[in-house]
């Protein structure tokens, strides 16, 4: 019974967020589950469409990965990459794919998308080069404000550290201390407000479950 009313609330949550989406021109699907999510996303990818992805815990966990390499799909693998040329490599060709693929740190109740990383490929490629930008976004990653976003990023991100194993500060602390590491993730910090330029170029997935950091 309890579950029933966390659907409920994150229904409700979900269709106001997508809402404000909308108004920003963004298109919005709303996922039960992950199941749904990767049967959402598939649905809007041609066959023998390129395809990439940013480096997304969220799209491992819906299973999107798999589908991709064994799917009819051009698909620039970069968890192929056999060296840091070669993955340098397949994430320029993201920016000429059709799709491009990766989650959303967090997005705002008034749909503004915020965005985070450590080599800016990911940030990039959302904000200008690929034809189509899919995010897939669960629900704990909707938090109220630009604010709230900012607080959210910098509690995950000495976990998304540590997933990564990497050697900063936080590792050890377990918290964001603004580093100066070379191996920092926090770089590249990105609001997107609107896709009013190029309507419908962002789509977003937002998933009733919890998914990823």
């Amino acid at each position: 019974m309890r579950k029933e009313f966390y659907i409920w609330k994150y229904e409700s949550l979900a269709n106001k967020v997508a809402d404000e989406l909308n108004k920003k021109r963004h298109e919005v699907y709303i996922a039960r589950n992950k199941d749904s999510a990767l049967k959402i996303v598939l649905g809007l990818i041609p066959e023998n469409s390129s395809v990439a992805t940013g480096g997304s815990l969220t799209l491992t966990e819906i299973g999107l990965l798999e589908k991709l390499r064994t799917g009819n799909y051009i698909f620039y693998d970069r968890y192929s990459a056999k060296s840091t040329e070669e993955k340098y490599e397949l994430e320029r060709k993201a920016f000429f794919a059709d799709y491009y693929i990766c989650s959303a740190n967090a997005i705002t109740e008034k749909g503004e998308i915020a965005l985070l990383d450590g080599n800016g490929n990911r940030v990039a490629a959302v904000i200008f080069g690929p034809k189509n930008v899919i995010l897939v976004t669960s629900i704990n990653k909707i938090v109220k404000d630009l604010e709230q976003a900012r607080e959210r990023i910098r509690y995950i991100s000495p976990m998304n550290t540590k997933r990564l194993n990497l050697n900063t500060p936080c590792v050890q602390t377990g918290y964001c201390v603004d580093c100066a590491s070379h191996q920092r993730i926090c770089n590249y910090y990105t609001i997107i407000e609107s896709g009013f330029r190029h309507p419908g170029r962002i789509k977003v997935v937002l998933v009733l479950e919890e998914l990823g950091l």
